[in-house]
């Protein structure tokens, strides 16, 4: 099995690894849809020096703001009673737009090259220059620069991020049932989840572990019955209970609509997880090898899904999702049924 690709946290955390140790690169280019990581990062690199050294030896940049000269200038200068400078730099692509082109950005290739050693440059934007460019070719490529992507984390790993970060911010365990709520109801913003993560946190000072009532109450859902609920009900094959559900779900939400889309969504990433699990269990991978081509680090996590997938069958995975299509369209106008209706028949053409 071909080795996981890193995702965004993995390559955060070894950043905040090369920070910590002080084994840093001369340059970084950070760049990608996860503003939650990009942030994080910026205010590690922004406190590298004491504050007494950061008068006369930091500088945070805007590209928009300044010229590639005017950037290269301060790289190239040299720390004052310090050991070394650190210079940050907001949205590059932009430097020098309207006064210079690709050619007064090139100037930074012989930066690229041979690098200040006492001056730390942190490039960031949201995306990259064109990989067919000179200064594309000179970032990607080059030895001296730390150039990373952070893409937006998949729905699949949020439930772990979540028990992950529960951990590593609060020393505290969240049970997978508690991780998948919050995962349900926030979604994949990293930054909203680390903030209502703090509010439970906080509200459960006292307990080791963060349970799912503990979640609901927090979040502000008051109602008797969430996703996770139904899912279980569906995982078992309960038919009566999955439709009693589905029933109640819709009673007590604000709009029929919003409830279904989000029931969807959440019911596909459920799903692609079980297909992902049965797919590689079926090529004859035992249950470890399938944790690692996941990429899923939390084995009590993994546990949770391994239970969920062994209810279905790989050749259940079409027409699963094909109920999961159909529930889509209709929800978007495709059908003349009403929201229990096609919420009603999903359940049961998932259940099978």
């Amino acid at each position: 099995m071909a080795a996981k690709k890193q995702n965004s946290s993995d390559i955060f955390h070894q950043v905040k690894q090369e920070i910590g140790s002080g084994n840093l690169k001369p340059v970084y280019y950070l760049y990608g849809d996860e503003e939650f990581y990009l942030d994080q990062l910026l205010d590690s690199f922004s406190n590298l020096l004491p504050t007494n050294e950061k008068d006369f030896n930091f500088d945070l940049l805007y590209g928009q703001d300044v010229t590639p000269a005017q950037v290269l200038g301060i790289a190239r200068s040299f720390p004052m009673m310090a050991e070394r400078r650190v210079l940050i730099v907001r949205n590059f692509l932009q430097t020098g737009k309207g006064a210079a082109g690709e050619g007064e950005m090139n100037d930074f290739i012989s930066y690229f090259e041979n690098p200040n050693p006492s001056c730390l440059v942190v490039l960031f934007d949201n995306g990259k220059p064109a990989g067919n460019t000179k200064i594309g070719k000179a970032i990607s490529k080059n030895a001296n620069v730390g150039f990373h992507q952070f893409e937006s984390m998949p729905d699949y790993l949020i439930p772990e991020w979540v028990i992950n970060w529960v951990q590593s911010h609060h020393k505290k365990n969240i049970n997978p049932g508690a991780a998948q709520l919050l995962a349900q109801f926030v979604g994949n913003n990293l930054q909203l989840l680390s903030t209502e993560i703090d509010k439970v946190c906080t509200f459960v000072d006292t307990s080791d572990t963060v349970s799912e009532a503990e979640v609901k109450k927090i979040i502000g859902s008051y109602r008797e019955y969430t996703a996770i609920e139904l899912k279980e009900a569906v995982i078992k094959r309960d038919l009566d209970k999955a439709l009693y559900i589905s029933e109640q779900m819709l009673q007590h939400s604000k709009t029929d609509t919003g409830e279904l889309i989000r029931l969807v969504g959440f019911f596909y990433s459920v799903f692609v997880n079980i297909w992902q699990i049965r797919r590689l269990a079926d090529r004859g991978n035992a249950k470890q090898a399938v944790q690692a081509g996941l990429g899923i680090s939390n084995s009590w996590y993994f546990n949770k899904l391994w239970d969920d997938a062994s209810n279905f069958r790989y050749s259940d995975m079409p027409r699963v999702f094909e109920a999961l299509l159909d529930a889509d369209k209709s929800i978007k106008g495709f059908s003349t049924l009403d929201s229990t209706s096609i919420l009603f028949l999903l359940v049961k053409r998932m259940i099978g």
